[in-house]
């Protein structure tokens, strides 16, 4: 096989599986180790890929945070699902915690009429809590403007007063190695609060942030259940780390 052909094949493998070994290239392509990890450095050369000890993984793309009205305009069929089968799992009583978010926004209309407290650090979310005449509590603290999300060591010292049968959040990455990410530190550090104070924890996701890592961890994979859209092909060994549901 070209040398051309070796860097094609490389690509589009980690396409799929995110991670290659050397071992496993060297039985693919039928050629030498040196040959395979030359292969991997020119790649990583041309940013292509990023060199790992006995491998590479696939370089991660920048993520970005948009803003709430740049993300309820994306995906908007898949949230609605999301969050559908996300309401079908709260039971009259419970206490839930409702991260900021436009997937966890779009729960509110299908929790009309449950008797439950919801406790939320979401601004959007609050007020159409509120119009749905469903009991809220609002986290008090620093609004962040992109997302509409109340941050910083005033929510997270409320939370620590607080306990919930079930809280559902909002995630910018979701990867088996890197587990749940977000881009901001102090957004992160109210929804690793939440997930700790709830007896169960949902991600939230559609199936653009799976295989996706951002700046912040939040919790390691196995830590929530995933909610999302029907699983890829190529996205089906995360049923290996986590509890999934597909909508």
């Amino acid at each position: 096989m070209l040398t051309d052909e070796r860097h094609s094949f490389i690509i589009e493998q980690l396409e799929q599986k995110n991670t290659l070994t050397v071992q496993e290239l060297v039985e693919q392509l039928g050629h030498s180790e040196s040959t395979i990890r030359r292969d991997l450095t020119t790649l990583e050369d041309l940013g292509k890929l990023v060199r790992i000890h006995g491998g590479a993984r696939k370089k991660r793309r920048p993520v970005d945070e948009p803003t709430m009205d740049e993300k309820t305009v994306k995906f908007m069929q898949e949230k609605e699902k999301v969050a559908q089968l996300a309401a079908s799992l709260i039971d009259d009583f419970d206490v839930i915690y409702l991260d900021a978010g436009t997937t966890t926004y779009a729960m509110i209309p299908y929790l009309e009429g449950k008797n439950i407290t919801v406790v939320t650090n979401g601004v959007p979310h609050a007020t159409l809590l509120t119009d749905k005449h469903i009991e809220t509590i609002l986290l008090g603290g620093m609004i962040k403007q992109r997302t509409k999300a109340i941050i910083g060591s005033i929510a997270e010292r409320q939370l620590n007063e607080v306990n919930f049968t079930k809280a559902f959040m909002g995630m910018n990455g979701v990867d088996i190695t890197q587990g749940f990410t977000t881009p901001d530190t102090e957004e992160a550090a109210i929804k690793r609060k939440a997930i700790r104070q709830s007896n169960q924890s949902y991600v939230l996701v559609d199936v653009s942030k799976l295989d996706e890592v951002s700046f912040s961890k939040v919790a390691d994979i196995d830590e929530c259940t995933v909610i999302t859209n029907q699983l890829p092909e190529k996205q089906q060994r995360l049923k290996e780390y986590t509890r999934i549901l597909e909508a």
